[in-house]
């Protein structure tokens, strides 16, 4: 499949590169993760779905992801979060289904903190990929070897291998200190709308106990977890984007 060509939109001086196909509502809303772009396999399926069912779908980069501009190692949770709300309000009308992989998970949640905190109700789902929300300091921070807490102290990163790319993942300690005020999982969270959350029970990027804590602290909220025996972080195979398009698609009829 051939790419069409993004749209820019400069938010505060650097380019983010968005796609938005208009259509029926709710519409879909794509949330990537950490240094993932969103012409990976599972937005590009949830695009071709989208099309095929004539429904909105709007998807960006973050900065420093994919064909934005910007630097990745200048990143942190509130950076991308503001991105990701100025491109939705940009270019979403009428209800919304956010999707969110990872760390475009905590994104999501986050978004409807703030959203809702404007008093914007337009979000009526959320399905949420092996979700991630506040990693930093749920999974990064307690894990951290001594030769980590000291590059992070002298040169404000540290770098590991990635199973999915041929470059590190950097962890920086900005993005560290900003995602400890970005915390959702302190308390109960009201999200005013159904979750439906898929994990991987293979996952070793972000274990299945994260998820359960994460469905703990959802009380108020109608609650979907499908475990998936042998599912791994990234939920690409064919079984897991037809769950994956089953999960969306029952969710849009629910909220419309």
């Amino acid at each position: 499949m051939t790419a069409t060509t993004p749209t820019a939109l400069d938010i505060q001086g650097i380019s983010i590169a968005v796609r938005h196909e208009a259509g029926a509502t709710p519409g879909i809303v794509w949330l990537g993760g950490y240094k993932s772009d969103m012409l990976g396999t599972k937005a590009e399926t949830l695009s071709d779905w989208a099309a095929r069912e004539g429904r909105a779908f709007l998807r960006h980069d973050y900065s420093g992801h994919g064909e934005s501009g910007g630097a990745f190692a200048d990143g942190t949770i509130s950076k991308w979060l503001g991105e990701s709300l100025a491109v939705f309000r940009r270019f979403t009308k009428g209800r919304q289904v956010l999707v969110g992989s990872s760390m475009g998970a905590w994104i999501a949640l986050r978004m409807v903190q703030e959203l809702r905190k404007a008093g914007d109700t337009s979000v009526v789902g959320l399905v949420l990929l092996a979700p991630a929300p506040d990693f930093t300091n749920e999974l990064v921070e307690p894990a951290l070897t001594a030769a980590q807490k000291r590059d992070l102290k002298k040169k404000g990163f540290f770098e590991e291998p990635s199973d999915y790319s041929a470059d590190p993942y950097i962890y920086t300690r900005a993005l560290i200190e900003d995602g400890r005020n970005n915390r959702v999982m302190t308390g109960p969270i009201d999200t005013h709308c159904p979750v439906h959350i898929l994990q991987g029970l293979a996952d070793a990027d972000v274990p299945a106990s994260h998820a359960l804590k994460l469905v703990s602290l959802l009380p108020a909220d109608d609650v979907t977890l499908s475990l998936i025996p042998d599912g791994d972080h990234r939920l690409s195979r064919p079984q897991d984007l037809d769950m994956l398009l089953r999960a969306v698609s029952d969710m849009v009829q629910r909220a419309g």
